[in-house]
């Protein structure tokens, strides 16, 4: 599904925050060894955070295509005062969509290197409440294709002054490297971005008191990509489990499966052939590996294991198997318009979706009528948004709430004229980010947006300092207007709507999301 253009699942991180750099160098000794990060102040906040940037949670390079191993230990103490290289990332070409895509999600380009499996953390300077403070995990998104978790809008520092909370961003694998879809990995080992990412969850749980976090007290959060993964960690949960909450942004419709992608990369690189397909490739240049995968626009979905994936998220969540942890569940209003760019026919896009399915296109088309979507890009962005995100997570959501879980909801429906990144943006996917980070654009920073940013970063870090009370707003089906719109109409603050209010044109994809899956 929208395998072409669904390498724009990730945030936008344009962005200009300023800092003012502290001189005291603060220090913590984790089980690894001594680590020195740097101290820094928002010009906005009196608070002092603490930043340890580049900490190893694994051994770094990694084997390629191998599950994340324990770090290295050391002994002399750990300079963390820098963001270390992203994972090798694909941004695939035709050269039209390649420029869009890196100019919205990579500009400036951020260093690439296999040896890339390090986090951050944010943690305020003074001293942590008894127990300890609640700690907020973050999973980039980028449809398991690119990212970093060290990019400027993922910066934890606003969320740990303002809202005495602990902030843990991280690498992991995407495309071939942490999705190979090789047939020779052993079960349970198929998808080794996943297993990063259970790897630094795993380090939280081991170091985070370090930082005066609690580990008991682990939110894990993500948007697009991430917000999959989030769903995944949900619905395959680590054992014991490292987390007592979930937030999914904007968390995509199931990904669709398969090998070619590898198969394809294998004979470009004459591996096919070979004793083993995998060791050869693992031989090959990542720079050649990284060219082939770009220019042939290939995919590496995950495996669906039932270790780090399973493909039905909804058994996992009706039977018990799934965390029965508290959810927080959102997307945005125009999340389809960062895909819709240059659709100019909205037939040839419902062809490309729903193959063979004349009458369910045609139904669909029949549900945006020009008359108030005005242009067929407006209106094929009006059908990503329902189709993939909007629809999947109410469905999500519902199913969640009416199993037991605690569930609360969210609408994102506010733009802003210094994040619309390419003409009629709207409130496409993404533009929530830089608002719960608090890392949007001070320049030309409107009341609204400021304001805004201040609520839903506190609906955030309240939901993580205890999930059973929820972001501040009703719990989804404990009454008739249980969705929160924010930002809509101009509000500062968020609202409270009926779930209708957005979801009426989800029956007409209820068929679609039965056989695709949540």
């Amino acid at each position: 599904m929208l395998r072409r253009t669904s390498s724009f699942l990730a945030c936008i991180y344009l962005l200009s925050t300023t800092f003012q750099v502290v001189a005291a160098k603060p220090k913590v000794t984790i089980a690894s060894g001594p680590i020195a990060g740097t101290s820094t102040k928002l010009a906005s906040s009196t608070a002092t955070v603490d930043q340890y940037l580049g900490i190893p949670f694994a051994k770094s390079p990694p084997e390629r295509f191998a599950p994340p191993e324990d770090p290295t230990a050391w002994k002399k103490e750990l300079n963390a005062s820098a963001i270390k290289p992203a994972c090798i990332q694909q941004f695939n070409y035709p050269e039209s969509t390649r420029e869009f895509t890196t100019r919205l999600y990579n500009n400036p380009p951020v260093p690439e290197s296999e040896d890339c499996l390090y986090l951050n953390v944010y943690a305020p300077s003074s001293k942590p409440p008894p127990g300890g403070r609640a700690v907020l995990f973050w999973i980039y998104g980028g449809n398991l294709v690119f990212g970093s978790g060290g990019l400027p809008a993922y910066d934890g520092t606003s969320f740990a002054a303002n809202q005495d909370v602990i902030v843990v961003t991280h690498n992991y694998r995407t495309n071939v490297f942490g999705f190979p879809n090789s047939a020779e990995l052993p079960a349970g080992s198929q998808n080794p971005g996943f297993l990063d990412q259970r790897k630094a969850l795993a380090w939280v749980q081991q170091n985070i008191a370090a930082f005066g976090g609690d580990p008991s007290k682990v939110t894990i959060f993500g948007e697009s990509a991430g917000g999959y993964s989030v769903k995944q960690l949900v619905s395959v949960p680590p054992k014991p489990l490292p987390f007592r909450a979930a937030i999914m942004q904007s968390q995509a419709a199931a990904l669709e499966g398969g090998s070619t992608g590898w198969e394809a990369l294998s004979t470009a690189l004459g591996c096919q052939t070979a004793p083993s397909e995998i060791e050869c490739v693992r031989t090959a240049s990542a720079i050649d590996i990284k060219s082939i995968i770009e220019r042939n626009a290939l995919d590496f979905p995950p495996v669906i294991d039932g270790v780090t994936q399973t493909s039905n998220v909804a058994a996992a969540i009706t039977f018990d198997t799934a965390a029965q942890v508290p959810l927080l569940i959102g997307t945005n209003s125009e999340e389809g318009r960062v895909f819709a760019v240059g659709i100019q026919n909205v037939d040839d896009q419902l062809s490309a979706l729903l193959p063979g399915q004349p009458l369910l296109q045609a139904a669909i088309k029949a549900a945006y009528p020009p008359a108030v979507y005005q242009t067929p890009y407006r209106i094929a962005a009006a059908i990503i948004t329902d189709l993939v995100f909007q629809c999947p997570a109410a469905a999500l959501a519902n199913l969640a709430a009416s199993t037991g879980y605690d569930v609360w909801r969210y609408w994102f429906d506010a733009s802003f004229p210094n994040t619309q990144y390419f003409p009629d943006a709207g409130v496409y996917h993404g533009s929530e980010i830089t608002q719960v980070f608090g890392t949007y654009p001070r320049e030309g920073a409107t009341e609204q947006q400021v304001e805004l940013s201040k609520y839903m970063q506190t609906a955030w870090a309240n939901f993580a300092k205890d999930p059973a009370k929820g972001p501040g707003w009703p719990k989804l089906r404990s009454q008739v207007l249980d969705l929160q719109d924010l930002g809509g109409k101009g509000s500062n603050g968020g609202f409270n709507i009926a779930e209708e209010a957005v979801d009426y044109r989800c029956p007409i994809y209820a068929p679609i999301i039965a056989v695709r899956g949540l």
